[in-house]
């Protein structure tokens, strides 16, 4: 299995699936960002948002998204995660999984503006 920056050559496991949610394809991306195709591609690969294959098309969950723009924090978040040697799919299960003590899973507390939490607790788990 190959993997590049923007995408994981393989399709998404059920479990991880379930956990996400609702997915949108790149194109969609492109239209609720409101740029350019390209761009989205350059976003992913500058790891600013997170793709993976679903059925053998690149997906990103539609979470990451809201109001036009890529979550607050996410960015961060996501490399935080890939330090702390996290892959694509590892990272999704750890952003879409509730904890209670946040109380939420971590991508809701990042698009509620609440991601000094969710930063302190990935760069924990790089150590």
């Amino acid at each position: 299995m190959t993997q590049t920056h923007a995408t994981v050559e393989s399709d998404l496991d059920p479990r991880t699936d379930a956990l996400v949610g609702e997915w949108i394809g790149l194109r969609e991306v492109s239209e609720r960002l409101d740029i350019k195709f390209n761009r989205i591609k350059q976003l992913l690969a500058e790891r600013k948002l997170l793709a993976v294959r679903r059925d053998g098309h690149p997906m990103v969950p539609a979470a990451f998204i809201a109001d036009g723009q890529v979550i607050k924090g996410l960015p961060g978040t996501l490399t935080l995660l890939k330090d702390a040697g996290f892959d694509d799919v590892e990272t999704l299960r750890w952003l879409f999984t509730a904890d209670d003590t946040l109380p939420g899973t971590p991508v809701q507390a990042l698009a509620e503006n609440r991601g000094t939490e969710v930063r302190r607790r990935a760069q924990a788990l790089a150590f």
